[in-house]
């Protein structure tokens, strides 16, 4: 059944530090016209386009309109194209990471005003279901949690709305350039969060992070924050590897050279203290429980699409604590500080870049990383260069 959404301009009233009253907007006026916008639409498992489709509007007084600088493409959003996250309607924008300005704001939107440039988090929060209260954004029960480009149309286009928008997006300071802002979107909340704190990563540890991509490699500059003794990255991509000791890694192990025998080389036969999934597949996750010490920590990152066999017979009497979990982006703040002050690499991660109207073209790129050597797609900003895409 059509639904019908009547957008009473009354509730979107703060107009360029007016706050209340029913003045409208630039933007509302343009939209009552008729003005439409281009996005990346999914269209099922394996089309998706950059088309015309209308532009957002306000739902709700705690929404707000953001017109996007730059975006980025994520692991998530191939699985999405290759129909395994099924939630997601043919007919959605893709997308759940982005800078950009903010053109209005409902009501009761406090936080941030039209002109702000901000970072819109991967993750909405509602701010007062139970989740919520805990800092638990990612299992939001209000309305939040993982939806853009998800449940509903998300930032891979010129304009998005953002729900809850005090909570779910970032003032962004004038000296972080965009390109390098959009990366604590997702991929360096995700492996701070759910790698790191996770896994309880302590001076002096040993650290061995499956998976050399872009999360993994976020989690390398992460867990050097907290001054492990050593850091191994494991991969089977030569020049992730190599990618991976320019980010920080102490030592470097090709997953089909008996990366466990390197790590019990160097703990004397003890194994790592934490150990990192950052892959999403059955045999690295089998692999990081091989790896792991007695007492030990294993933190899964990785998105899993097939099950993983849990070896209880071998693990019962280890003392092991294995944990998962989806981002909740509490850190975001934090890691923003740490961007600002330069402590976090975050130039290195970015590879290619593209103007947004070329969105399917980076998709290809993103997805032949094999070949084209790409970490982060970046899509709009400053400066865009234009990327052969290697025939597959």
């Amino acid at each position: 059944m059509a639904k019908l959404y009547v957008r009473a301009v009354s509730v979107s009233c703060r107009n360029h530090g007016t706050r209340g009253g029913p003045t409208k907007s630039k933007w509302a006026d343009e939209e009552e016209q008729g003005a439409a916008m281009k996005g990346f639409v999914f269209h099922g498992p394996g089309q998706a386009s950059w088309q015309d489709v209308p532009d957002p509007a306000l739902k709700e007084p705690t929404d707000a309109i953001v017109k996007v600088g730059v975006v980025t493409i994520c692991g998530t959003d191939l699985h999405i194209l290759k129909g395994d996250v099924p939630e997601v309607r043919s007919g959605t924008v893709l997308g759940h990471e982005a800078v950009g300005e903010i053109v209005e704001i409902g009501g009761d939107v406090r936080s941030v005003r039209p002109g702000d440039r901000v970072l819109i988090s991967c993750v909405s929060s509602c701010g007062r279901c139970r989740f919520c209260r805990d800092g638990a954004y990612g299992q939001c029960r209000g309305g939040g949690g993982w939806i853009l480009g998800h449940l509903i149309d998300g930032t891979q286009a010129e304009y998005v709305r953002v729900p809850y928008a005090d909570l779910s997006v970032h003032p962004l300071p004038a000296t972080l350039r965009g390109e390098d802002a959009v990366l604590f979107a997702d991929i360096f909340p995700t492996s701070y969060e759910v790698g790191v704190l996770n896994g309880q990563v302590r001076p002096g540890d040993t650290v061995v992070i499956v998976g050399a991509g872009p999360i993994g490699l976020a989690a390398i500059a992460t867990a050097r924050l907290f001054a492990p003794e050593r850091i191994i990255s494991v991969d089977l991509a030569p020049a992730r590897l190599e990618a991976a000791r320019r980010l920080g890694a102490d030592a470097v192990a090709d997953v089909h050279e008996a990366p466990g025998q390197l790590v019990a080389d160097l703990t004397d036969g003890l194994g790592a203290d934490v150990v990192m999934e950052a892959v999403g597949v059955p045999e690295s996750f089998e692999l990081c429980t091989r790896m792991v010490r007695p007492g030990g920590h294993v933190a899964n990152i990785g998105v899993h699409g097939k099950p993983a066999t849990l070896h209880l017979e071998d693990l019962w009497s280890k003392d092991v604590t294995i944990t998962t979990g989806l981002v909740d982006t509490y850190s975001t703040p934090v890691l923003l500080r740490l961007a600002t002050a330069g402590r976090l690499p975050t130039g290195q991660l970015v590879t290619h870049t593209f103007p947004l109207e070329q969105m399917a073209e980076a998709y290809d790129v993103f997805a032949k990383a094999a070949q084209t050597g790409a970490l982060k797609v970046v899509l709009g900003g400053e400066q865009h260069a234009e990327v052969a895409v290697p025939a597959a």
